[in-house]
């Protein structure tokens, strides 16, 4: 069973249809909406602020949200897809999203809608990204418009990872 538990009486509220994989943990301030999926060793930890998610988002195994106290809280929107392992922190990441595998996203950071975080890439305190482009490297830059193909991928996956939830329970 996964590891939910309240911080100072505060209880993470997720929506009755989530998946949460038994080794996951969240804790504290945070609400997840509907039809969102927290994979493997994923933790999402709303001890010092709070952690906003909203519908159809994947958090993928091993990625870590969290946030900076009285400072920097973490919201996330709909439609977003969290690679493995992953660092979101204090940041806002807008609808239809992808965070690459082991990307890292700092403090006050803002991804707008339909932006590509590619894989590795560090995306620095502080930083806006632009709507339908794709940000790699350390630190993350703008690289280019992302393609249709990559815009339709962001309007598919988060189905997908609603379906691949429904496979356990």
């Amino acid at each position: 069973m996964a590891l939910v538990l309240p911080v100072k009486g505060v209880y993470p509220q997720i929506a009755a249809n989530c998946f949460v994989a038994d080794n996951a943990t969240i804790v504290g301030d945070v609400e997840l909406g509907e039809h969102c999926s927290v994979w493997f060793n994923a933790v999402i930890r709303g001890d010092v602020n709070s952690i906003k998610i909203g519908r159809c988002t994947n958090i993928q195994d091993g990625v870590v949200i969290h946030c900076t106290y009285q400072t920097a809280e973490t919201v996330i929107g709909s439609f977003v897809n969290i690679g493995h392992q992953a660092m979101v922190h204090g940041c806002t990441l807008e609808d239809r999203v992808l965070i690459g595998m082991g990307a890292i996203i700092m403090d006050h950071v803002v991804v707008e809608a339909y932006v590509i975080v590619a894989a590795g890439a560090v995306v620095l305190e502080g930083t806006r990204c632009e709507s339908g482009y794709l940000y790699a490297g350390i630190p993350a830059k703008k690289i280019k418009p992302i393609t249709d193909e990559q815009r339709q991928l962001l309007n598919e996956l988060p189905q997908r990872y609603v379906m691949y939830s429904s496979w356990f329970s």
